[in-house]
Protein backbone atom coordinates (compact mmCIF):
# COMPACT_ATOMS: atom_id res chain seq x y z
CA UNK A 1 0.00 0.00 0.00
CA UNK A 2 1.05 3.45 -0.59
CA UNK A 3 2.35 5.87 1.82
CA UNK A 4 -0.02 8.67 0.58
CA UNK A 5 -2.57 6.56 1.39
CA UNK A 6 -1.96 5.47 4.88
CA UNK A 7 -1.39 9.37 5.75
CA UNK A 8 -4.95 10.21 4.28
CA UNK A 9 -7.09 7.91 6.10
CA UNK A 10 -5.50 9.02 9.40
CA UNK A 11 -6.18 12.80 8.69
CA UNK A 12 -9.63 11.39 7.28
CA UNK A 13 -10.33 9.98 10.95
CA UNK A 14 -9.43 13.26 12.44
CA UNK A 15 -11.50 15.30 10.24
CA UNK A 16 -14.78 12.41 11.03
CA UNK A 17 -13.81 12.96 14.99
CA UNK A 18 -14.07 16.56 15.07
CA UNK A 19 -17.11 16.50 13.25
CA UNK A 20 -18.54 13.66 15.06
CA UNK A 21 -18.03 16.29 18.40
CA UNK A 22 -19.96 18.85 16.85
CA UNK A 23 -22.84 16.55 15.79
CA UNK A 24 -23.14 15.24 19.13
CA UNK A 25 -24.03 18.21 21.14
CA UNK A 26 -28.06 16.92 20.70
CA UNK A 27 -26.76 14.38 23.75
CA UNK A 28 -26.57 17.32 26.04
CA UNK A 29 -30.32 17.88 25.68
CA UNK A 30 -30.33 17.39 29.93
CA UNK A 31 -28.60 21.13 29.88
CA UNK A 32 -30.26 22.42 26.32
CA UNK A 33 -33.61 22.01 27.55
CA UNK A 34 -33.61 24.28 30.64
CA UNK A 35 -34.00 27.77 29.39
CA UNK A 36 -37.46 25.86 27.77
CA UNK A 37 -38.23 24.93 31.55
CA UNK A 38 -37.31 27.74 33.41
CA UNK A 39 -37.76 30.57 31.33
CA UNK A 40 -40.64 29.73 28.82
CA UNK A 41 -42.49 27.00 31.30
CA UNK A 42 -42.41 24.07 28.94
CA UNK A 43 -43.57 21.02 30.71
CA UNK A 44 -40.86 17.60 31.49
CA UNK A 45 -43.10 15.76 30.11
CA UNK A 46 -43.34 17.75 26.33
CA UNK A 47 -39.34 17.83 27.12
CA UNK A 48 -39.01 14.40 27.43
CA UNK A 49 -40.87 13.87 24.35
CA UNK A 50 -38.86 16.26 22.36
CA UNK A 51 -36.15 14.10 23.20
CA UNK A 52 -37.38 10.44 22.21
CA UNK A 53 -38.91 12.76 18.73
CA UNK A 54 -34.93 13.69 18.10
CA UNK A 55 -33.61 10.15 18.63
CA UNK A 56 -36.45 9.31 16.14
CA UNK A 57 -35.73 11.67 13.86
CA UNK A 58 -31.84 10.62 14.26
CA UNK A 59 -32.46 7.35 12.96
CA UNK A 60 -34.80 8.12 10.16
CA UNK A 61 -31.76 10.41 8.82
CA UNK A 62 -29.44 7.46 9.29
CA UNK A 63 -31.85 5.31 7.43
CA UNK A 64 -32.30 7.84 4.47
CA UNK A 65 -28.68 8.42 4.38
CA UNK A 66 -27.67 6.19 2.06
CA UNK A 67 -30.14 6.55 -0.60
CA UNK A 68 -29.44 10.49 -0.48
CA UNK A 69 -25.39 9.30 -1.33
CA UNK A 70 -26.67 7.31 -3.89
CA UNK A 71 -28.31 10.14 -5.30
CA UNK A 72 -26.78 12.94 -4.18
CA UNK A 73 -23.05 11.80 -3.09
CA UNK A 74 -21.36 11.80 0.02
CA UNK A 75 -19.97 15.88 0.00
CA UNK A 76 -23.49 17.32 -0.64
CA UNK A 77 -25.43 14.91 1.48
CA UNK A 78 -23.23 16.01 4.25
CA UNK A 79 -23.73 19.67 3.64
CA UNK A 80 -27.16 19.20 3.43
CA UNK A 81 -27.22 17.60 6.55
CA UNK A 82 -25.16 20.75 8.37
CA UNK A 83 -27.45 23.11 7.02
CA UNK A 84 -30.48 20.75 8.50
CA UNK A 85 -28.84 20.50 12.03
CA UNK A 86 -27.28 24.25 12.15
CA UNK A 87 -30.76 25.69 11.09
CA UNK A 88 -32.55 23.37 13.55
CA UNK A 89 -30.65 25.44 16.25
CA UNK A 90 -31.04 28.67 14.50
CA UNK A 91 -34.41 28.26 14.64
CA UNK A 92 -34.85 26.87 17.89
CA UNK A 93 -33.81 30.43 19.41
CA UNK A 94 -36.87 31.81 17.86
CA UNK A 95 -39.36 30.18 19.95
CA UNK A 96 -41.27 31.39 22.60
CA UNK A 97 -43.56 30.18 25.27
CA UNK A 98 -46.71 30.40 23.51
CA UNK A 99 -45.34 27.39 20.65
CA UNK A 100 -43.71 24.77 22.32
CA UNK A 101 -44.91 22.58 19.72
CA UNK A 102 -42.46 24.02 17.48
CA UNK A 103 -39.66 22.75 19.12
CA UNK A 104 -40.61 19.51 17.53
CA UNK A 105 -40.06 20.50 14.12
CA UNK A 106 -37.07 22.81 14.49
CA UNK A 107 -34.45 20.74 17.57
CA UNK A 108 -36.17 17.38 17.05
CA UNK A 109 -36.52 17.36 13.22
CA UNK A 110 -34.14 19.32 11.46
CA UNK A 111 -31.42 19.43 14.08
CA UNK A 112 -32.23 15.25 14.63
CA UNK A 113 -32.59 14.12 10.90
CA UNK A 114 -29.53 16.24 9.91
CA UNK A 115 -27.08 14.86 12.65
CA UNK A 116 -28.59 11.87 12.07
CA UNK A 117 -27.75 12.16 7.81
CA UNK A 118 -24.21 12.98 8.72
CA UNK A 119 -23.62 10.16 11.66
CA UNK A 120 -24.52 7.36 9.29
CA UNK A 121 -22.59 8.50 6.30
CA UNK A 122 -19.10 9.60 8.53
CA UNK A 123 -19.14 6.32 10.03
CA UNK A 124 -19.33 3.93 6.92
CA UNK A 125 -17.30 6.48 5.29
CA UNK A 126 -14.40 6.55 7.34
CA UNK A 127 -14.37 2.73 8.30
CA UNK A 128 -13.76 1.89 5.30
CA UNK A 129 -10.27 3.14 5.75
CA UNK A 130 -10.11 0.75 8.67
CA UNK A 131 -10.94 -2.53 7.99
CA UNK A 132 -7.81 -3.67 9.67
CA UNK A 133 -8.52 -1.68 12.99
CA UNK A 134 -12.50 -1.28 12.77
CA UNK A 135 -13.47 -1.69 16.49
CA UNK A 136 -10.78 1.77 16.88
CA UNK A 137 -11.82 3.70 14.18
CA UNK A 138 -16.06 3.22 15.63
CA UNK A 139 -14.77 3.84 19.22
CA UNK A 140 -12.80 6.99 18.24
CA UNK A 141 -15.39 8.53 15.90
CA UNK A 142 -18.14 7.44 18.20
CA UNK A 143 -15.67 8.77 21.27
CA UNK A 144 -16.12 12.13 19.68
CA UNK A 145 -19.86 12.15 19.39
CA UNK A 146 -20.25 11.04 23.32
CA UNK A 147 -17.55 13.57 24.82
CA UNK A 148 -19.65 16.54 22.50
CA UNK A 149 -22.49 17.05 25.71
CA UNK A 150 -19.36 17.91 27.81
CA UNK A 151 -17.55 20.50 25.89
CA UNK A 152 -20.85 22.09 24.96
CA UNK A 153 -22.65 21.58 27.74
CA UNK A 154 -20.12 23.35 29.47
CA UNK A 155 -20.23 26.05 26.84
CA UNK A 156 -24.09 25.84 26.53
CA UNK A 157 -24.59 26.97 30.29
CA UNK A 158 -22.20 29.15 30.62
CA UNK A 159 -24.12 31.21 27.70
CA UNK A 160 -27.36 30.49 28.73
CA UNK A 161 -25.83 32.32 32.58
CA UNK A 162 -23.99 35.10 30.71
CA UNK A 163 -25.00 38.31 29.24
CA UNK A 164 -25.36 36.34 25.36
CA UNK A 165 -28.54 34.55 26.55
CA UNK A 166 -29.80 31.35 25.48
CA UNK A 167 -30.96 32.58 22.26
CA UNK A 168 -27.70 33.71 21.29
CA UNK A 169 -26.12 30.64 22.69
CA UNK A 170 -28.49 28.72 20.19
CA UNK A 171 -27.72 30.72 16.98
CA UNK A 172 -23.80 30.34 17.90
CA UNK A 173 -24.26 26.73 18.36
CA UNK A 174 -26.37 26.61 15.15
CA UNK A 175 -23.81 28.51 12.93
CA UNK A 176 -21.22 26.54 14.40
CA UNK A 177 -22.42 23.00 13.62
CA UNK A 178 -22.71 24.04 10.12
CA UNK A 179 -19.79 25.33 9.28
CA UNK A 180 -18.08 22.37 10.90
CA UNK A 181 -20.18 19.72 8.39
CA UNK A 182 -19.70 21.89 5.63
CA UNK A 183 -16.13 22.07 5.52
CA UNK A 184 -15.61 18.05 6.60
CA UNK A 185 -17.52 17.21 3.40
CA UNK A 186 -14.82 18.67 1.77
CA UNK A 187 -12.54 16.04 3.45
CA UNK A 188 -14.57 13.20 4.13
CA UNK A 189 -15.39 10.28 1.55
CA UNK A 190 -15.23 6.60 1.15
CA UNK A 191 -11.73 5.01 -0.46
CA UNK A 192 -12.11 4.39 -4.16
CA UNK A 193 -11.49 0.61 -5.22
CA UNK A 194 -7.90 1.30 -6.35
CA UNK A 195 -7.08 2.10 -2.89
CA UNK A 196 -5.41 -0.60 -1.13
CA UNK A 197 -6.19 -1.03 2.51
CA UNK A 198 -4.32 -3.49 5.11
CA UNK A 199 -6.75 -6.33 5.31
CA UNK A 200 -7.44 -7.25 9.41
CA UNK A 201 -5.38 -9.34 11.31
CA UNK A 202 -7.07 -12.40 12.31
CA UNK A 203 -6.43 -13.71 16.74
CA UNK A 204 -7.43 -16.20 17.97
CA UNK A 205 -9.11 -14.28 20.59
CA UNK A 206 -10.85 -12.13 18.17
CA UNK A 207 -11.79 -15.01 15.64
CA UNK A 208 -15.25 -16.05 14.98
CA UNK A 209 -16.45 -19.86 13.76
CA UNK A 210 -18.25 -18.65 10.77
CA UNK A 211 -17.52 -17.79 7.34
CA UNK A 212 -17.95 -13.86 6.76
CA UNK A 213 -20.22 -13.18 4.33
CA UNK A 214 -21.82 -9.85 2.69
CA UNK A 215 -25.53 -10.09 3.96
CA UNK A 216 -28.33 -7.16 2.03
CA UNK A 217 -30.46 -5.56 4.27
CA UNK A 218 -33.61 -8.34 3.68
CA UNK A 219 -31.24 -11.38 4.46
CA UNK A 220 -29.38 -9.29 7.86
CA UNK A 221 -33.30 -8.79 9.22
CA UNK A 222 -34.55 -12.18 8.88
CA UNK A 223 -32.04 -13.78 11.40
CA UNK A 224 -32.69 -14.20 14.53
CA UNK A 225 -29.43 -13.49 16.00
CA UNK A 226 -29.96 -9.69 14.37
CA UNK A 227 -33.12 -9.42 16.53
CA UNK A 228 -31.78 -10.56 19.57
CA UNK A 229 -29.03 -8.60 19.32
CA UNK A 230 -31.25 -5.61 18.03
CA UNK A 231 -33.25 -5.73 21.29
CA UNK A 232 -30.29 -5.91 23.47
CA UNK A 233 -29.11 -2.83 22.19
CA UNK A 234 -32.63 -1.31 22.30
CA UNK A 235 -32.30 -1.97 26.03
CA UNK A 236 -29.05 -0.58 27.08
CA UNK A 237 -30.01 2.38 24.43
CA UNK A 238 -33.01 3.00 27.03
CA UNK A 239 -30.60 3.25 29.93
CA UNK A 240 -28.53 5.39 28.12
CA UNK A 241 -31.43 7.75 26.79
CA UNK A 242 -33.20 8.18 29.98
CA UNK A 243 -30.02 8.80 32.73
CA UNK A 244 -29.29 11.68 29.71
CA UNK A 245 -32.32 12.78 29.49
CA UNK A 246 -32.48 13.92 33.46
CA UNK A 247 -28.83 13.16 34.66
CA UNK A 248 -29.00 16.46 36.17
CA UNK A 249 -32.40 16.11 38.03
CA UNK A 250 -30.99 13.14 38.74
CA UNK A 251 -28.13 14.50 40.65
CA UNK A 252 -30.32 17.50 42.06
CA UNK A 253 -32.26 14.95 43.81
CA UNK A 254 -29.72 13.54 45.80
CA UNK A 255 -28.15 16.33 46.65
CA UNK A 256 -25.60 17.91 44.62
CA UNK A 257 -26.12 22.07 43.91
CA UNK A 258 -27.09 22.86 40.50
CA UNK A 259 -23.47 23.35 39.43
CA UNK A 260 -22.13 20.15 40.55
CA UNK A 261 -25.09 18.75 38.72
CA UNK A 262 -24.33 20.31 35.00
CA UNK A 263 -20.41 19.00 35.79
CA UNK A 264 -21.30 15.41 36.50
CA UNK A 265 -23.59 15.61 33.24
CA UNK A 266 -20.16 16.15 31.68
CA UNK A 267 -18.83 13.45 33.66
CA UNK A 268 -21.36 10.65 32.41
CA UNK A 269 -20.34 12.27 28.88
CA UNK A 270 -17.06 11.99 29.51
CA UNK A 271 -17.31 7.92 30.56
CA UNK A 272 -19.31 7.80 27.19
CA UNK A 273 -16.71 9.14 24.93
CA UNK A 274 -13.72 7.41 26.40
CA UNK A 275 -16.02 4.23 27.12
CA UNK A 276 -16.36 4.06 23.36
CA UNK A 277 -12.83 4.69 22.19
CA UNK A 278 -12.19 1.14 24.62
CA UNK A 279 -15.08 -0.44 23.83
CA UNK A 280 -13.37 -0.22 20.12
CA UNK A 281 -10.25 -1.49 21.29
CA UNK A 282 -11.73 -4.48 23.44
CA UNK A 283 -13.76 -5.56 20.18
CA UNK A 284 -10.67 -5.61 18.21
CA UNK A 285 -8.22 -7.19 21.04
CA UNK A 286 -10.77 -9.35 23.10
CA UNK A 287 -13.52 -10.11 20.39
CA UNK A 288 -16.99 -10.00 19.99
CA UNK A 289 -18.48 -11.95 22.32
CA UNK A 290 -16.20 -11.07 25.22
CA UNK A 291 -16.92 -7.59 24.44
CA UNK A 292 -20.64 -7.92 24.72
CA UNK A 293 -21.21 -9.89 27.82
CA UNK A 294 -18.68 -7.52 29.72
CA UNK A 295 -21.22 -4.91 28.08
CA UNK A 296 -24.22 -6.42 28.99
CA UNK A 297 -22.67 -6.91 32.93
CA UNK A 298 -21.47 -3.03 32.92
CA UNK A 299 -25.06 -2.19 32.15
CA UNK A 300 -26.73 -4.18 35.14
CA UNK A 301 -23.71 -2.77 37.54
CA UNK A 302 -24.58 1.05 36.06
CA UNK A 303 -28.34 0.53 36.81
CA UNK A 304 -28.29 -1.37 40.06
CA UNK A 305 -25.62 1.27 41.57
CA UNK A 306 -28.21 4.10 40.96
CA UNK A 307 -30.97 2.77 42.27
CA UNK A 308 -29.13 2.17 45.16
CA UNK A 309 -27.98 6.35 44.97
CA UNK A 310 -31.48 6.95 44.59
CA UNK A 311 -33.01 4.49 47.30
CA UNK A 312 -30.62 5.67 50.00
CA UNK A 313 -30.09 9.44 48.61
CA UNK A 314 -26.70 8.94 48.50
CA UNK A 315 -24.42 11.65 45.94
CA UNK A 316 -21.10 9.58 46.02
CA UNK A 317 -23.52 6.62 45.07
CA UNK A 318 -24.98 8.23 42.30
CA UNK A 319 -21.11 9.56 40.61
CA UNK A 320 -20.21 6.50 40.38
CA UNK A 321 -23.59 5.14 38.86
CA UNK A 322 -23.32 8.38 36.29
CA UNK A 323 -19.54 6.67 35.48
CA UNK A 324 -20.80 3.83 34.86
CA UNK A 325 -24.15 4.77 32.86
CA UNK A 326 -21.97 6.56 30.65
CA UNK A 327 -19.07 3.74 30.01
CA UNK A 328 -22.34 1.15 29.94
CA UNK A 329 -24.11 3.32 26.94
CA UNK A 330 -21.26 3.76 25.13
CA UNK A 331 -20.99 0.17 24.31
CA UNK A 332 -23.83 0.56 22.18
CA UNK A 333 -23.11 2.45 19.07
CA UNK A 334 -19.52 0.82 19.00
CA UNK A 335 -20.77 -2.50 19.25
CA UNK A 336 -23.68 -2.07 16.82
CA UNK A 337 -20.84 -0.48 14.58
CA UNK A 338 -18.44 -3.26 14.80
CA UNK A 339 -20.69 -5.77 15.13
CA UNK A 340 -22.80 -5.31 11.72
CA UNK A 341 -19.00 -4.85 9.79
CA UNK A 342 -18.48 -8.32 11.61
CA UNK A 343 -21.44 -10.36 11.23
CA UNK A 344 -23.00 -9.09 7.62
CA UNK A 345 -20.07 -7.59 5.96
CA UNK A 346 -18.69 -4.49 4.68
CA UNK A 347 -20.54 -4.36 0.85
CA UNK A 348 -24.16 -3.27 2.49
CA UNK A 349 -22.80 -1.59 6.19
CA UNK A 350 -24.41 2.12 5.66
CA UNK A 351 -27.58 0.40 5.23
CA UNK A 352 -27.68 -2.44 7.64
CA UNK A 353 -26.06 0.33 10.22
CA UNK A 354 -28.82 2.46 10.25
CA UNK A 355 -31.47 -0.64 10.33
CA UNK A 356 -29.31 -1.64 13.27
CA UNK A 357 -29.66 2.10 14.59
CA UNK A 358 -33.22 2.28 15.17
CA UNK A 359 -32.25 0.55 18.67
CA UNK A 360 -31.82 4.20 19.87
CA UNK A 361 -35.37 5.11 18.94
CA UNK A 362 -36.93 2.16 20.83
CA UNK A 363 -34.44 3.27 23.37
CA UNK A 364 -36.03 6.80 23.75
CA UNK A 365 -39.63 5.75 23.54
CA UNK A 366 -38.74 3.53 26.96
CA UNK A 367 -36.58 6.88 28.25
CA UNK A 368 -39.93 8.91 27.83
CA UNK A 369 -41.76 6.13 29.13
CA UNK A 370 -39.15 6.16 32.46
CA UNK A 371 -39.41 9.96 32.76
CA UNK A 372 -43.02 10.12 33.01
CA UNK A 373 -42.92 7.04 35.65
CA UNK A 374 -40.27 9.74 37.26
CA UNK A 375 -42.90 12.11 37.46
CA UNK A 376 -46.06 10.13 37.86
CA UNK A 377 -43.90 8.41 41.28
CA UNK A 378 -42.27 11.53 41.94
CA UNK A 379 -38.68 10.08 42.42
CA UNK A 380 -36.57 8.00 40.68
CA UNK A 381 -36.99 4.96 41.85
CA UNK A 382 -39.42 2.70 39.59
CA UNK A 383 -37.42 4.14 36.39
CA UNK A 384 -34.04 2.25 37.47
CA UNK A 385 -36.27 -0.99 38.93
CA UNK A 386 -37.36 -1.27 35.18
CA UNK A 387 -33.61 -0.05 33.39
CA UNK A 388 -31.70 -2.68 35.87
CA UNK A 389 -34.60 -5.26 34.29
CA UNK A 390 -33.53 -3.99 30.55
CA UNK A 391 -29.98 -4.48 31.69
CA UNK A 392 -30.37 -7.93 32.89
CA UNK A 393 -32.39 -8.58 29.02
CA UNK A 394 -29.55 -7.21 27.52
CA UNK A 395 -26.90 -9.33 29.40
CA UNK A 396 -28.62 -12.74 28.68
CA UNK A 397 -29.99 -11.94 25.20
CA UNK A 398 -25.76 -11.05 24.50
CA UNK A 399 -25.39 -14.39 26.13
CA UNK A 400 -26.86 -16.36 23.30
CA UNK A 401 -24.97 -14.59 20.12
CA UNK A 402 -22.84 -17.26 18.32
CA UNK A 403 -22.92 -16.84 14.52
CA UNK A 404 -24.81 -14.29 12.45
Amino acid sequence: MQQTNLSKRWAILIAGVATMLFAGIIYAWSILKTPFASELGYETSALALNFTLTMSFFCLGGFFSAKLVKRLGTRLTIMIAGVLAGLGFILTSFLGAENAWMLYLTYALFSGSGIGISYIIILSSVNAWFPDRCGFSSGALMMGFGVSSLLFGKIADALFQSSVGWRKAYIFLGIAIAIVMIVSAFIIKAPDESVVLPEKKATKTAKEDFEAKDYTPLEMIRRFTFWRVFIGLSCLAAIGNSVISFARDLAISVGAEASLATTLVGVLAVCNGLGRILTGAAFDSLGRRITMIAAGVLAIFAAGTTLLAVSITSLPLCIVGLCLTGFAYSTVPTVSSAFIASFYGQKHFSTNLSICGFNLMVGSFIATACSSLQVSSGGFTLPFILLLALAMVAFVLYLTIKKP
